[in-house]
């Protein structure tokens, strides 16, 4: 049995990974935001025998990261995905850039998941794992327009991250980027190539391969290596 902490919980691939983990015996953390608006999360915690406890924890707030990690207590993480996100402003605009909502992009999804490693980081171990969840938008090689914060946040969250995992690497930590698939989620919508369910069952599977001569990689869900 791992013991896994699973930020954006309460929908989409995060949820279906709460969902799976539990479902295979694992003790699972879910964090979200707002736990109170999460209905069928708290069913699923409610029907898990204990499995799952639901936690509040905005990544994008220190107080909030620093407060919802030590609610889930001390017990050693063997997994913590990093998957709470935002879409921003998908539309390319010049004139009248929305900053803020450039700078809520930052918070949430390249400041928060390095919040939120540092918060559990006293808990993680040799062996333990730390996956976050990126974007074919965040790599040179997948050229596309439109979606400016969105995809400077996930090449800087590659990058970052490809750092992070090299100066824990002694510790025997392995930090993995990822990129879920296009998913048919409330972010991507109904037209997406893959359900939730095929691509948490599948980064589960890479997950559990990941060695430490990989960290700092970045693959795709199916296991292929992604391009930077």
């Amino acid at each position: 049995m791992a013991t896994v902490a699973i930020t954006g919980a309460a929908r989409g691939i995060a949820y279906e990974l709460v969902k799976q983990h539990a479902e295979r015996g694992d003790r699972v953390y879910a964090l979200a935001r707002d736990p109170s608006g999460a209905a069928a999360l708290n069913e699923l915690a409610a029907s898990s025998d204990g499995r799952i406890t639901v936690h509040a924890m905005d990544v994008g707030d220190n107080a909030s990261v620093a407060s919802g990690a030590a609610d889930t207590g001390s017990e050693p993480v063997d997994v913590l995905y990093n998957v709470a996100g935002v879409t921003g402003k998908a539309e390319p605009q010049f004139d009248g850039i929305d900053w803020d909502d450039f700078d809520n992009s930052i918070e949430i999804m390249l400041k928060g998941p390095l919040r939120v490693l540092s918060a559990f980081l006293p808990r993680l171990h040799d062996g333990s794992k730390v996956i976050n969840f990126s974007s074919q938008l965040g790599a040179s090689t997948w050229p596309y327009g439109g979606y400016w914060p969105y995809a400077a946040v996930k090449a800087g969250l590659n990058r970052m991250m490809r750092s992070v995992a090299f100066d824990l690497m002694e510790r025997g930590i392995v930090v993995g980027v990822i990129h879920p698939g296009y998913v048919a989620t409330d972010m991507s919508g109904p037209g997406a190539d893959i359900s939730p369910q095929e691509s948490a069952s599948s980064i589960m599977a890479l997950t559990d391969g990941w060695a430490i001569e990989e960290t700092g990689e970045f693959y795709k869900w199916n296991g292929e290596k992604h391009a930077w």
